[in-house]
């Protein structure tokens, strides 16, 4: 998945960049909200990470105009504000979750969790379908009796396939999903990574089907 972090704090952005890429995740980093419009100009993400606390505005106004534009990208507020009221504001206007700093990262990545299942229309982290589990948490597919472990971009790559299945990605959409602005992919890494999860998907009726010309599929055999 891709996440824009909008946070001007460099030691945070940092620390919450290196902890969701160790997940898997692309992040791109915004320090304002100048910024943050730039990155949503050149790309679509699955999460938005935002400060309330921005150098050139607040972070409410940016979750206002946002909506107002009807993107429904998620937004998880970061806020060292903890009196109810404001918590209550945010939510109200448009904020699908918020933590309070400081924060425990294992309470962030939960919460982006949650945020992108319910997204997905799903309550539970395991996914069934063509006959294999699928369990993002545990980053494992369970085939039978038997558990494969997922590498971190299989993972995801799995992940953004599951989300809408037999919908058609074409290679440029899934690298724009699964690498930052940081990293300068090719196109080939992308069959690279398909190989790999045909390879691990091998046992189950659900295979991934390459569209001549457009890109690629799951799908339940």
């Amino acid at each position: 998945m891709r996440f824009l972090l909008v946070e001007d704090n460099t030691d945070l952005a940092n620390s919450v960049s290196a902890r969701l890429k160790l997940d898997g995740h692309a992040v791109d980093w915004a320090a304002d909200l100048r910024g943050a419009d730039g990155c949503l100009a050149g790309a679509s993400y699955d999460l938005i990470l935002l400060d309330i606390a921005l150098p050139d505005g607040d972070g409410r106004d940016f979750l206002a105009r946002h909506r107002a534009m009807n993107r429904d990208t998620p937004i998880i507020v970061m806020t060292a504000r903890n009196a109810v009221s404001d918590r209550v504001k945010l939510l109200d206007s448009g904020a699908d979750d918020y933590v309070t700093k400081p924060f425990d990262f294992s309470e962030l990545e939960a919460r982006c969790r949650a945020v992108l299942r319910r997204r997905g229309g799903a309550a539970r982290n395991v996914v069934s379908f063509g006959g294999m589990e699928f369990d993002a948490l545990a980053a494992q597919l369970t085939i039978g009796n038997e558990v494969r472990e997922l590498r971190n971009r299989e993972l995801r790559l799995l992940e953004i396939l599951l989300s809408s299945p037999r919908s058609i990605y074409s290679k440029a959409q899934l690298c724009d999903r699964l690498f930052s602005y940081s990293e300068a992919p090719s196109e080939n890494a992308i069959e690279v990574y398909v190989g790999r999860l045909r390879k691990k998907l091998e046992g189950s009726n659900a295979r991934i089907e390459t569209v001549r010309g457009v890109g690629y599929r799951i799908i339940d055999q």
